[in-house]
């Protein structure tokens, strides 16, 4: 039975003489998406882009003395030998992993392993899943010391759940030893949880609360340490859903602090994030993150339309100038990636090609477009659950074409709008106009120290010999690298990193080779 958990910390949990395990934990497979970079990552001799935080969190709270194991699936196979190993196995899942979670769960029992679940996936359809032993569910500070604390006296209980949310200046700085750091684009880094919008489609509030619990700077520049001493250089992913959500504190400590050490230590890292688009209003932010050594962020822009953003409720969006507020955060230094969405009631057939043409006009070259769906536990569910339109639960894919409600466009004319934005963005001609628009937009800022890696140099000379020579496109390859070092020569390494990226965009799309006319 679920219980209300009891402020137990998790170091009080773990003091436990004499009691020693072998935890396996195991991160599932994620399927080539838009996010995967699976076919972009090739060029750079890399197996994923960003690692298990949550599970190498987990790590760092169970006992220092227990022997841990981690296999991520998508850098390494899962041995038989690497479950049979273990005392338990941890597996902790979003909703795009499912079917890897499927076969993970098929040879633990094979082997008679007892498996502890948690993360979004279970915490949301914990249910579904009769064969696992043990839920920890939420936020692992709160529930994971309790299951420790009665695995201990021989009585750990199968659901431990909560509505609290934890104290995240009590989280551990993660296992980063755990991981093949080498296999990785990124390394990451978590701020702060939760967000301060209630925009109707997003599961971010349900799961982690509308007040912005930040970490101390103190905790941040540790695991920036700890990552430095484990000798990583290169971009760091900060995975905030929204990492401005408290401007005050970002602005006054957290910054002052990260661009303090960062100019101490020669700037050996780049940050990227995700922020709402009221970035664009804060200049003096702005110009901090940058001169932090922050290059990119994703901001969810979803619709241009005005009606749809009233719909579902995303006020931080409404009554701007959008595409003016994108330029702004482009030319103050840093790039912008958007999340657009089609499918509101309310959305007409005009809103293909106003997506479209504000795609173009904006520079954002990764612009990652997808159908409406509506995930547990958010306002959207909830309603279409009382309108009796919900047909399945969502995929947590973006590009699988998937909807799980009945929408109120036609769902065959919904699904030919969508198939004609992605073609007319993601085919080789717009989309490398589309490049050349964010290079006149974007002013990259030379104030931070950069290194040209091997791994660069060496993806430079395969989108050459893939993209240059044996595609289809390569006329618009090469007029954009001549363009490049004709017009923004200082960005010559970012029009190689996005002719990249268009490789992978165009073959999860099915779009390799073709071009729009």
């Amino acid at each position: 039975m679920p219980f209300k958990a009891q402020h137990l910390p998790f170091h009080q949990a773990i003091m436990i003489k004499n009691f020693q395990m072998k935890i396996l934990l195991v991160y599932p497979q994620c399927p080539d998406s838009f996010w995967s970079f699976k076919h972009a990552l090739k060029f750079i001799s890399k197996k994923a882009a960003v690692p298990p935080l949550g599970l190498i969190t987990v790590s760092a709270m169970l006992p220092s003395t227990w022997q841990k194991k981690l296999v991520d699936m998508n850098v390494a196979t899962l041995r038989t030998s690497d479950i049979q190993w273990a005392d338990y196995v941890f597996i902790s899942a979003m909703h795009i992993q499912k079917e890897s979670v499927n076969h993970i769960i098929a040879d633990c029992k094979k082997l008679n392993k007892k498996i502890v679940a948690g993360g979004p996936l279970f915490t949301q359809d914990y249910s579904n899943y009769p064969q696992i032993n043990h839920f920890v569910l939420n936020e692992a500070e709160i529930t994971l010391p309790l299951f420790l604390n009665d695995l201990r006296t021989g009585k750990p209980r199968r659901l431990y759940k909560t509505s609290e949310y934890a104290d995240v200046t009590q989280s551990p700085v993660p296992d980063y030893h755990l991981l093949a750091r080498g296999k990785y684009a990124f390394m990451n880094v978590q701020v702060s949880r939760g967000c301060p919008f209630s925009c109707d489609f997003c599961e971010i509030t349900s799961l982690l609360g509308h007040k912005v619990r930040m970490k101390d700077s103190s905790q941040v520049i540790k695991e920036l340490e700890t990552l430095y001493n484990l000798k990583w250089r290169g971009s760091v992913f900060i995975v905030d859903d929204n990492f401005i959500g408290n401007k005050k504190e970002v602005k006054k400590s957290l910054l002052p602090d990260m661009k303090n050490w960062m100019q101490t230590h020669k700037y050996p890292f780049t940050f990227n994030t995700e922020t709402s688009i009221n970035l664009a209003d804060d200049e003096e932010l702005l110009t901090l993150m940058v001169n932090t050594g922050f290059n990119s962020t994703f901001i969810g822009i979803e619709t241009p339309e005005e009606k749809s953003l009233y719909d579902c409720n995303k006020l931080q969006n409404k009554n701007r100038d959008m595409l003016a507020s994108v330029k702004i955060i482009q030319k103050a230094g840093m790039q912008v990636a958007g999340g657009f969405i089609v499918g509101f009631d309310s959305d007409t057939q005009g809103v293909f090609q106003r997506q479209i043409d504000f795609i173009q006009k904006s520079g954002i070259v990764s612009a990652m477009v997808g159908l409406l769906n509506a995930p547990k536990n958010t306002r959207l569910y909830e309603r279409l659950a009382a309108e009796n339109r919900l047909i399945t639960e969502t995929s947590g894919n973006n590009t699988d074409l998937s909807m799980n409600f009945i929408p109120k466009m036609n769902q065959i004319e919904l699904l030919k709008g969508y198939k004609s934005i992605i073609h007319n963005i993601y085919t080789t001609k717009p989309y490398y106009q589309r490049i050349r628009q964010m290079l006149l937009n974007y002013n990259r800022l030379n104030n931070t120290h950069t290194m040209i890696e091997f791994s660069l140099i060496r993806a430079f000379f395969k989108s050459v010999f893939i993209i240059g020579l044996f595609n289809k496109g390569r006329r618009e390859y090469w007029k954009l690298l001549i363009w490049t070092l004709f017009h923004r020569p200082g960005s010559f390494v970012d029009a190689i990193a996005f002719t990249v990226y268009g490789y992978h965009f165009q073959t999860v799309y099915g779009l390799r080779n073709k071009t729009a006319k």
